[in-house]
């Protein structure tokens, strides 16, 4: 009896395709991939069947409306493994901006016939809604990264993703601290994965691959604070593409809370 392969499903939700276009990216290691695995479903390569049950989930993107609410509790009893990728799936994405607001503003100011969106007033991440098996993060993911999630499933082993900051990427990179030129950084809160790409150009990091294992986010606030940013400032940077991750998100909170207070 022939082999079977282990039937791989790549699901999209609110999101722009970025880390779908990740897999695809990953051009040499790609027909590996497709030998190991039964791609069955993959909107961004193949609109197949969506029917039975799949070895290996990828999901893409937050839960914004009301059917997809729906829809991911359908992905997941279909999933034997399920694993979020980017920072939509993980935290909500830059779209979670809205659970700092009234939507219905956001509505009216967009489209010229809000009566007809159907949307949830928050985005949230996958994990809020399901049981989630392994999160990868990143806006987008590391193709790297990805294809050491992918191998770690064929393998049955647990991804080997870096659990430390971006700080330790710079100084692989021999990189200068840009903290030390005045430059606002959110390296030392911020997950490895990048590679320190901005920092590397003089930009301080933007938080990109979201909160890292324990961070310290009060004490990087009182540094920011030290170079001059207001509580404005260090309410925003912490609110871009992973402003709802829990450690960002109440770390703009608190700041937000404060300027209220004047």
């Amino acid at each position: 009896m022939p082999h079977r392969k282990p039937r791989l499903g790549v699901w999209k939700f609110a999101s722009c395709d970025g880390c779908q276009l990740s897999l695809l990216d990953c051009e040499d290691e790609l027909l590996a991939i497709a030998g190991a695995l039964d791609i069955a479903y993959f909107p961004e390569a193949t609109r197949g069947d969506v029917k039975g049950v799949y070895d290996l989930s990828l999901v893409e993107g937050s839960i914004t409306t009301p059917h997809d609410a729906e829809r991911i509790h359908d992905v997941r009893g279909r999933s034997k493994t399920l694993i979020t990728i980017g920072a939509c799936a993980t935290s909500g994405g830059i779209q979670a901006l809205r659970n700092f607001a009234d939507v219905r503003d956001y509505m009216s100011i967009v489209y010229a016939h809000p009566q007809y969106i159907e949307t949830l007033a928050t985005s949230t991440a996958i994990a809020d809604h399901v049981k989630v098996d392994f999160e990868l993060r990143g806006c987008p993911i590391n193709k790297g990264q990805l294809i050491d999630v992918v191998s770690a499933f064929l393998a049955g082993r647990r991804p080997n993703t870096p659990a430390q900051s971006v700080c330790i990427e710079c100084k692989l990179k021999g990189n200068v601290c840009v903290m030390v030129t005045g430059t606002p950084c959110l390296g030392p809160v911020t997950h490895a994965g990048c590679g320190a790409l901005c920092p590397s150009y003089n930009r301080g990091c933007y938080g990109c691959f979201g909160p890292k294992e324990t961070p310290n986010a009060p004490s990087l606030s009182a540094w920011l604070s030290g170079m001059g940013m207001n509580e404005k400032a260090l309410e925003r940077i912490y609110r871009t593409f992973n402003a709802n991750a829990e450690p960002f998100r109440k770390e703009s909170e608190r700041h937000d809370a404060q300027n209220d207070q004047g």
